[in-house]
């Protein structure tokens, strides 16, 4: 599997889209039902629980490489016109659009080189480091 070098970009919400939800583009697209190529897409940020479930999944116990695709079947919300994402959907992913994915999970879950928004009003707040305080 190929990971992509740099993170993809990610931009701040548009007005209209909540500010835990970020807008992606696979490379390569996958096919919807009616045969559609669909690449654009939205993940939400991820919770604990998104987390903490996936391990007690029998498909993980056997192979835990499979955490990363119930993973991002828990976060990505859309691709296309496809709006129930499943395990079943990031299998039929390719590789380069799945290593894409999984990039962006990091990127938009870290702590560290995103900005911070306000969940009110959607603007980007200054640059505040929460590193050195996790479970203070």
């Amino acid at each position: 599997m190929t990971i992509p070098k740099s993170a993809p970009p990610v931009q701040p919400p548009r007005p209209g889209i909540r500010p835990t939800e970020f807008e992606f583009s696979l490379p390569r697209g996958i096919k919807g039902p009616d045969g559609t190529i669909h690449c654009e897409g939205f993940m939400r940020l991820a919770t604990a629980r998104d987390e903490i479930e996936p391990l007690i999944d029998l498909r993980v116990r056997k192979n835990p490489a499979y955490l990363g695709i119930l993973l991002l079947a828990s976060v990505v919300t859309s691709i296309g016109t496809i709006e129930d994402v499943t395990s079943e959907t990031i299998e039929d992913l390719y590789a380069t659009d799945l290593a894409y994915l999984q990039t962006f999970y990091e990127r938009i879950n870290a702590s560290d080189g995103l900005p911070n928004i306000c969940y009110a009003c959607a603007s980007v707040l200054e640059e505040n480091d929460t590193r050195d305080r996790l479970g203070e």
